[in-house]
C-alpha cells in the first residue's frame, strides 16, 4: 500500500518528535547515584521498546516515579506494572522486564517499595516513605502520566490520518477517539509553526516570544 509522503512524515514526527520514549534503567535505576539519586542521560538502548523511534528517553528517575504512582493505586507484580504502563499509553510505551525489574529492585533497596512474596513471585507495595516521595513529586508525576496519555491520543490521531479513517465527532464536535476538538489541534499546530518561523530571531525577539508564551502558560493553568 502506498501512503502519501505527508502522512508518512507527520506519523514519523508524531512518534519521533515527542520526548516520550523508552526508559533506560541500569542496576540502580539508570540515572541515579546514591540514595536520592541523580538524573542522567541513559544513552541509546539497542533492541529496547518496540514502536518507538530513537529520541529522548525516560530516565531512571522518571520510570521509578511512574512505578510508584501505579503502586499507590494497586500493589502489583512486575509484569502487571508493564501492562499498566502499556494500557495507559494504549500500547505505545511498554517497557521491557529488563527495564522494570532493576527499577523495582532499586525502589525496594531505598525503602520506597516493599515486597510481598507469593511463592516465587514478588508483589510490590508502596511504602510510607515512597508515599512521602510521591507527595513531594505529585506535579511531576501528573505531568509524566499526562504525557503518556497525550502520546497515546496523538498516535491514534496520526494512525487515522495515515489510514485515511474519518474522524467521528462527539456531541461537542470533539474527536471521539482522542477527545480533542479541532480548534485545539489547529491552535497547537499554528503555535508550533509560528515558533519555527522565528527560529533565527535575535535575542530581543526571542525574549519577546518567551514572554508571550509564558503569559499563555499562566492563562492555560488558570
Amino acid at each position: 500500500m502506498h501512503f502519501p509522503f505527508h502522512h508518512w512524515f507527520f506519523m514519523r514526527r508524531a512518534v519521533g518528535g515527542w520526548g516520550m520514549h523508552h526508559a533506560m534503567v541500569g542496576r540502580h535505576g539508570g540515572g541515579h547515584h546514591g540514595r536520592h539519586g541523580h538524573h542522567g542521560d541513559d544513552g541509546d538502548h539497542e533492541g529496547g521498546d518496540r514502536g518507538w523511534i530513537r529520541g529522548r528517553k525516560f530516565g531512571g528517575e522518571e520510570l521509578q516515579l511512574m512505578l510508584l504512582g501505579i503502586l499507590e493505586k494497586n500493589p502489583s507484580h512486575g509484569y502487571e506494572l508493564i501492562k499498566a504502563l502499556g494500557a495507559m499509553s494504549s500500547g505505545f510505551y511498554t517497557p521491557s522486564p529488563g527495564m522494570i525489574y532493576p527499577a523495582l529492585t532499586y525502589l525496594e533497596e531505598i525503602g520506597y517499595a516493599t515486597v510481598e512474596l507469593e511463592g516465587s513471585k514478588k508483589r510490590y507495595h508502596l511504602s510510607e516513605e515512597g508515599r512521602a516521595h510521591l507527595d513531594a513529586n505529585r506535579d511531576r508525576l501528573d505531568l509524566l502520566f499526562g504525557k503518556l496519555k497525550h502520546v497515546a491520543r496523538k498516535m491514534e490521531w496520526m494512525r487515522r490520518a495515515w489510514t485515511g479513517q474519518a474522524m467521528e465527532a462527539g456531541p461537542e464536535g470533539e474527536d471521539v477517539a482522542t477527545g480533542w476538538v479541532p480548534e485545539l489541534v489547529q491552535a497547537r499546530q499554528a503555535l508550533k509553526q509560528a515558533v519555527f518561523r522565528r527560529e533565527d530571531a535575535d535575542p530581543a525577539e526571542q525574549r519577546r516570544i518567551a514572554a508571550i508564551l509564558m503569559r499563555a502558560v499562566r492563562e492555560i493553568e488558570g
